[in-house]
């Protein structure tokens, strides 16, 4: 009976360890996930951030061909 005891605690003990490793294998995971994440929220900005900048450029190249007729006409009225 006592062999069994011991044999069943190794056991026991055994899993402990593997369990302490599955948790900090856990750790790590979520770590490089966090970072992952991190990363997709800062591409995601400088995406947003260049459409921005690319629809801002692309309204200034539509505004100087019906704007600047304007502006002529208000060199020559001056």
């Amino acid at each position: 009976m006592a062999l069994e005891l011991q044999s069943l605690k190794a056991e026991r003990d055994k899993l402990k360890e593997a369990l302490r490793q599955i948790e900090a294998d856990q750790r790590r995971v979520e770590t490089e996930l966090k970072a992952i994440r991190q990363r997709e929220i800062q591409t995601k900005r400088e995406i947003e951030a260049l459409s921005t900048l690319i629809d801002l450029g692309e309204s200034r190249d539509e505004e100087p061909t019906s704007a600047t007729p304007a502006k002529k006409t208000k060199k020559v009225q001056a």
